[in-house]
């Protein structure tokens, strides 16, 4: 049986062999478990579309420059956010650590960012032990995004040599599914180049606020002197992120990269991936169907009398576990009991979950608020979770 030219029973065949026998192949047209996975967007799973890309992909070296798929990916994101340039890199981590370290010529200097930040929170210390730069972490005073007025209370732009000076201000959109409105970055950024403050956005999810209809993303990527963008979050490519900017700003991004093992070969293999995700997810329009069954989600609980953290802008939805009187390890078992993977009160919704998922959401939702009882153990065999996306 083949799959968009690619023949299914070989792949199995080769599946078993590299495996030992351990491990089930992947069905490539549908999510699978993914369909039933809240904890992230980055469960998402490649499509049929992305294996015939890798299949079919050219096998240059990436270092040499050589490889036509490679530099074709970086032309078409360079183009679609109006910069001059654009970089492969391997993750989100590894985008916003070169571009910092790009950026970060030697100390004394600082980075002021939100306190919930990836680069704080979820990247390894990376800023201080790849930098050897102090974080500045800022409680935004609105609870949702860092405003300029925000920016302007805690950048250190002072000649006083007590003070480590903001050398960059990174920012971070969508964060925790909030939407930075774009009128709000355009003010920081007039703001930081007179000041002469280089600015970083990690754009993991900015593909989601533009989805949202919040700006467009060429409007976006203007305000900042570096974005990293991520394919796999989202868009469900297996791997990869990107950089983008000036053409300088690349010739030295790409010399970090290499410094820290990021230099990659037959990088086609993972590159062709890429795009197909941005063409099939992004330009394809799927991202706000996911945002619309976010909304839907959030009306359920709160219909039941369930309260949330955060506003629905994007594809996150935030239940309030505590107000609800259930912990977030009952939370998990129960949702685990009902077919679910969860990680608490954050439920990330991404263009593969199904309708299947949200009706098993809503009796766990019942259970929780209403005291109904939650019957049956379902199985979470990769072979019997299989839903259809279109």
């Amino acid at each position: 049986m083949a799959t968009n030219g690619i023949d299914k029973s070989s792949i199995e065949h080769d599946a078993h062999h590299i495996s030992n026998g351990n491990v089930k192949v992947n069905n490539w047209d549908a999510p699978g478990p993914a369909a039933f996975d809240f904890r992230s967007d980055v469960v998402t799973t490649p499509t049929s579309r992305m294996l015939t890309a890798i299949a079919s992909t050219t096998l240059l070296d990436d270092v040499f420059q050589d490889d036509p798929t490679t530099n074709g990916l970086e032309s078409f994101i360079a183009d679609l956010t109006n910069k001059e340039a654009a970089l492969f890199v391997l993750s989100g981590t590894m985008g916003n650590q070169v571009a910092l370290r790009t950026h970060l010529q030697g100390p004394p200097h600082s980075v002021l960012t939100d306190h919930r930040s990836h680069i704080i929170q979820w990247e390894a210390g990376g800023v201080s032990s790849l930098c050897g730069a102090m974080v500045k972490p800022v409680v935004p005073a609105n609870g949702r995004y860092l405003t300029l007025d925000d920016i302007q209370r805690n950048a250190i732009i002072s000649d006083d040599i007590h003070s480590c000076p903001t050398r960059v201000i990174s920012l971070e959109n969508t964060l925790n599914g909030i939407v930075t409105p774009l009128a709000e970055m355009q003010k920081i950024g007039a703001w930081a180049r007179e000041k002469g403050i280089l600015l970083h956005l990690d754009g993991a999810r900015l593909w989601e606020a533009v989805a949202a209809g919040a700006g467009e993303l060429k409007a976006y990527c203007d305000c900042f002197d570096s974005v990293s963008l991520c394919f796999s979050k989202g868009l469900g490519s297996p791997i990869g992120s990107i950089l983008i900017g000036t053409k300088k700003f690349r010739e030295r991004a790409r010399w970090i990269r290499k410094s820290i093992g990021g230099g990659l070969r037959q990088a086609g293999v993972v590159t062709a991936a890429a795009r197909i995700a941005v063409e099939e997810t992004f330009l394809g329009g799927k991202l706000k169907a996911s945002h619309v069954m976010a909304r839907r989600i959030a009306d359920l609980w709160t219909g039941l009398g369930g309260k949330t953290t955060n506003p629905v802008e994007t594809n996150m939805v935030w239940f309030d576990l505590e107000a609800a009187g259930v912990s977030v390890e009952e939370f998990i078992a129960l949702g685990e009991k009902a077919g679910l993977r969860l990680l608490g009160g954050r439920l990330v919704v991404h263009y593969q979950i199904g309708d299947e998922a949200v009706r098993r959401l809503e009796k766990l939702m019942r259970a929780v608020l209403k005291g109904e009882k939650l019957d049956g153990q379902v199985e979470h065999d990769p072979e019997k979770l299989v839903i259809n996306v279109e």
